[in-house]
């Protein structure tokens, strides 16, 4: 057990590029390689003399060799990359919580930079960038056909310095210009509050290195302002995921030791891998296991999972733990879905891959890839429903995604027209004044799901989704 986690080393799941996007592994050398198609390698090479001696101008080698590479690994799925030096850099950067860049969790649409959200109190949610806003320019540089990776390195730099990013947000149906000045973000994931005598909020916005640190933190507060705690709302809404063990850290400390928190299953044997709730499967290093500052009474004080369509990777592990086991009742929307386990392979001291080596599986064994956690509860963002819930982009929506491994996709056909009335719903928003279309805050007394989530609580009638789509929600398992 012990030599297994050693040879896992260090893993982390995210969903979107920036700060949080992959799993990662120390490097494991494969044995039995299978023989290599020389054929199609001698192609490979005489491609790159033709390059090399016939192109219009001289090309640098290195360049050439690592977008070849580049080419191959991004060529397999949407999670699967290389990593140049900076890049690599970035990674280490975006799981350790600290990085000097803007702040923001971005994704791809139609070849432009689409931002998933700002991170909170980030240089760019003091710009008033919004969750759905495009960047089509970053400096001088167009957007259109640049990777998420080229993207994230034009816009992290030096401290002090300013990056312009040309906005164009579609409910108001404008371009604008955002100068911004680059700043280390130190990201607080974990945010709490007593929302009334018995009953309490915490959110995690992503997993990182400090997240399990400070949710004991934030719970030993909680705890000493209500010994008596009746009921807890789990925020995973938004987090895009992050550290693997830190999720199941989180996991563990609701659940009962030992059981089944998450499992992987791969073409190695190293992918082959089940994760419990006990501290070999969560600490990284030595010291004290936090989660023995917890009351006891965490273990089974009343527990609600808000989650909706942000809510990847990381998140999902924890809310399909919770969720298999009954600890928690799920609320909000279908999750995203990316069940994929990416592991970073070193290529030199500072160049790897990011290659796709396993799906992961909830206790009950069911994959969530490409179709994500389907809440116990459906409930919509606002009292009036969820408008532009189907405009968002999932794991299903992106190309070239893994399917679940379990069965054919089923497509709902009712996504299409929802997303027809969603478009025209957001162009009728675009016409009223921009502080009635500022959604409220999480965390406030007009958040909706989390009223919702008191109310599942405290036994109170909950008012349940009438218009949400499930997606994938007829798939079977196959034997």
């Amino acid at each position: 057990m012990g030599q297994k986690l050693k040879i896992a080393g260090w893993i982390s799941i995210g969903a979107v590029a920036g700060a949080l996007t992959t799993v990662q592994l120390q490097a494991v050398a494969r044995g039995g390689l299978m023989p290599l198609p020389l054929e199609e390698l001698q192609q490979l090479a005489a491609v790159f003399g033709m390059v090399k001696t016939d192109y219009v101008e001289p090309v640098d080698e290195k360049k050439l060799i690592s977008d070849a590479i580049s080419g191959m690994v991004s060529s397999l799925d949407p999670h699967s990359a290389y990593f140049d030096k900076k890049s690599f850099k970035e990674f280490r950067e975006g799981t350790s919580g600290r990085f000097v860049g803007v702040g923001i969790e971005i994704s791809q649409e139609d070849g432009l930079v689409k931002i998933v959200s700002p991170i909170e109190g980030s240089p760019a949610d003091r710009a008033g960038l919004k969750p759905n806003d495009l960047i089509t320019k970053i400096d001088d540089t167009a957007v259109k056909g640049l990777s998420l990776n080229d993207a994230v390195k034009k816009m992290r730099g030096e401290p002090k310095t300013k990056v312009t990013l040309m906005i164009f947000r579609k409910d108001e149906s404008r371009s604008f210009p955002v100068t911004i000045m680059r700043e280390e973000i130190r990201t607080q994931s974990v945010r709490s509050k007593v929302m009334e005598p018995g009953y309490a909020w915490i959110r995690l916005s992503q997993f990182q290195d400090r997240t399990v640190d400070d949710f004991v933190t934030k719970m030993e507060q909680i705890y000493k302002q209500e010994p008596n705690l009746k009921g807890l709302v789990l925020d995973l809404r938004n987090d895009p995921g992050g550290l693997l063990d830190a999720a199941v850290a989180i996991s563990a400390a609701f659940l009962p030791e030992n059981v089944t928190v998450v499992s992987t299953n791969g073409q190695l044997a190293e992918s082959k891998f089940t994760y419990k709730a006990a501290p070999e499967f969560y600490m990284r290093r030595n010291g004290s296991d936090p989660l023995k500052r917890l009351p006891a009474a965490i273990k089974t004080v009343p527990l609600v999972v808000l989650v909706n369509e942000g809510s990847a990777s990381a998140s999902e592990i924890v809310a399909g733990a919770l969720q298999d086991h009954k600890r928690a009742t799920i609320m909000g929307n279908q999750t995203f879905g990316k069940g994929s386990v990416q592991t970073v392979r070193p290529l030199g001291p500072d160049t790897g891959i990011k290659l796709t080596t396993a799906r992961y599986y909830t206790p009950s064994g069911k994959s969530i890839q490409a179709k994500g956690i389907v809440p116990d509860v459906m409930v919509d963002e606002t009292l009036e429903g969820s408008p532009f819930a189907a405009l968002r982009t999932r794991e299903a929506d992106l190309e070239k995604h893994l399917n679940s491994g379990q069965g054919a996709e089923v497509k709902d056909v009712n996504r299409e027209k929802a997303r027809e009335e969603a478009l025209k719903k957001l162009e009728e928003e675009a016409k009223k004044p921009p502080e009635q279309r500022r959604p409220p805050e999480l965390g406030s007394d007009k958040d909706f799901p989390l009223i919702q989530a008191i109310n599942q609580l405290k036994g109170r009638p909950v008012m349940v989704s009438k218009t949400a789509i499930v997606e994938n929600k007829n798939e079977k398992k196959e034997n």
